[in-house]
């Protein structure tokens, strides 16, 4: 990712939902060296803050509703999100939950894209999101999985302005001038359940000391560690719980 900070369009925050918060806090702390801190106040339902020093990095939080998956959930950043719902559901999103306030935080609202991946919408007050990318431990890319693509980038550029970069084989996601982001086709290699979706990948200092830890930490590796031609090695991993994300070499996005 070339962004070093949240600005408007671009990823600010990720945020798992989880069915064990201890669990989850566990394994990674052990893989990512996050330091959980949970918010004190009843309202909050166990939300947890995990930082790398004391910089806030991602979010671990119970499951809110029955029907909600264990997954990781991406969060962009807008100036208005009431703005924007509006501009999601003119593009043919829809939008299941919100906005609504978060304390004093900022403003949110749960979104689908029309090729069904979940997203979410934060208008930042008092937190504006990650205080840190790129560091091994941090989010460092986002990408897009779907069936249908030219449909998702008729909806990403339309909602957040976004430009597409990169090659047909993989389309890279661009906002202010920097590419944050890319997209995957989903083909029948995918099974027909797994949904279009949005994955979340971490910087760390080295991809098969990752993948060890987290198998190591009862996890699963989904892509074994692998350097792409042109670009970063990576892992696609999944938590102990089911929740998918990527791990890729810091450094290697420069």
């Amino acid at each position: 990712m070339k962004l070093d900070a949240p600005v408007t369009g671009g990823p600010c925050w990720a945020e798992l939902g989880t069915t064990d918060l201890e669990a989850a806090e566990r394994f990674y702390a052990r893989l990512f060296g996050w330091r959980p801190e949970a918010d004190p106040r009843e309202q909050a339902g166990g939300y947890t803050i995990a930082r790398l020093g004391d910089a806030a990095v991602a979010a671990l939080t119970p499951l809110y509703q029955q029907e909600q998956p264990v997954a990781w959930n991406v969060s962009f950043a807008v100036s208005d999100v009431d703005t924007a719902v509006g501009q999601v559901t003119a593009a043919g999103g829809t939008v299941p939950l919100g906005p609504l306030d978060v304390f004093d935080a900022g403003r949110f609202a749960l979104a689908v894209d029309p090729t069904g991946a979940v997203f979410q919408l934060w208008q930042a007050r008092a937190f504006p999101g990650a205080g840190l990318f790129n560091a091994p431990g941090a989010l460092g890319w986002v990408e897009l999985l779907t069936r249908e693509p030219e449909r998702a980038v008729d909806f990403y550029t339309t909602v957040f302005g976004w430009s597409v970069t990169g090659s047909d084989r993989y389309p890279q996601w661009r906002v202010g001038g920097a590419d944050f982001g890319g997209m995957v086709t989903m083909d029948d290699k995918f099974p027909h359940e797994v949904p279009a979706h949005w994955l979340p990948y971490f910087a760390v200092a080295d991809v098969d000391t990752a993948a060890a830890d987290a198998t190591g930490g009862g996890g699963t590796v989904l892509m074994v560690p692998t350097s792409l031609p042109d670009g970063p090695r990576i892992a696609v991993l999944r938590d102990p719980q089911g929740a998918m994300f990527g791990v890729y070499r810091a450094g290697d996005e420069d």
